[in-house]
């Protein structure tokens, strides 16, 4: 399967189907069991949803490989030219304790960027897909480009009840007044992507399976998503960095970037 169209409609029947059973397996408490390891909670549907999200992959090409989560041993691996990044559940706390903002995700990495996303959100039912060059889609609907969003205008969304940490000292700094309590680092990308808000600061740790299929669905609409210092995700070399900043108008991720720089 080569069309990268074909592709993206493989990727979302495999990130929904995912999902559905993602819903399913929430009424089973032992799905819902697990440990934090450092700031990542991890749960037994982690490792069912990782299965699952894979075969459904292989599936559709078998020449391109899974590097997830929650396979260890493909992250110790140099990178392939061409595979699969997935983030079985990202947001694993919020699904374990009965909250909505969790996802389940696929990027197909090229080289040093990701072509080609589906996030699903299974408690909204909603899905995002996207293909490089070509735009990004909810629900099938085309995404419009974002409009002109200066720092200070528009929504600030983070995950907590009210701004807190980094995001409260933007909030506060550039004059926000919109506050958008969203779920995991790829819900909230794809809501700014949606037009429900415009930035997104985070300074813990953040891995590229977290970013790599919401920051292509923002990037298609005109966004632009950096790491906490302002410098692009490569997708090369360590899976692992210091937070990042997500928003609808570039010129706000880098004056936001360059602030805390400061």
């Amino acid at each position: 399967m080569s069309s990268r169209h074909e592709l993206s409609e493989a990727m979302a029947n495999a990130v929904e189907e995912v999902g559905g059973l993602l819903r399913t397996w929430r009424s089973d408490p032992t799905a819902r069991d697990g440990v934090w390891e450092g700031s990542q909670f991890k749960a037994e549907a982690d490792a069912r949803a990782h299965q699952a999200l894979s075969r459904r992959l292989t599936g559709i090409d078998a020449s391109i490989p899974v590097v997830s989560e929650e396979d260890p041993d493909s992250l110790t691996r140099e990178r392939p030219p061409r595979y699969w990044l997935i983030d079985p559940i990202d947001g694993t706390a919020s699904y374990a304790h009965g909250f909505d903002g969790y996802v389940t995700q696929a990027a197909l990495v090229v080289g040093d960027h990701p072509e080609v996303a589906a996030v699903f959100a299974p408690e909204r039912g909603t899905l995002y897909t996207a293909v490089r060059g070509r735009g990004a889609r909810c629900d099938g609907r085309a995404l419009p480009q974002q409009l002109p969003a200066p720092p200070g205008r528009g929504v600030l969304t983070d995950n907590t009840p009210e701004p807190s940490g980094v995001a409260r000292r933007v909030y506060d700094r550039f004059g926000y007044d919109g506050y958008l309590e969203s779920g995991s680092i790829a819900l909230k990308l794809c809501r700014i992507a949606e037009g429900d808000a415009q930035l997104f600061v985070k300074d813990v740790p953040v891995r590229d399976w977290d970013v790599a299929a919401p920051g292509l669905v923002l990037a298609e609409t005109g966004g632009l998503l950096t790491r906490l210092d302002g410098s692009g995700f490569t997708y090369r070399g360590a899976f692992e960095h210091t937070g990042l900043v997500g928003a609808a108008d570039p010129s706000t991720c880098r004056a936001v970037s360059r602030w805390l720089a400061l």
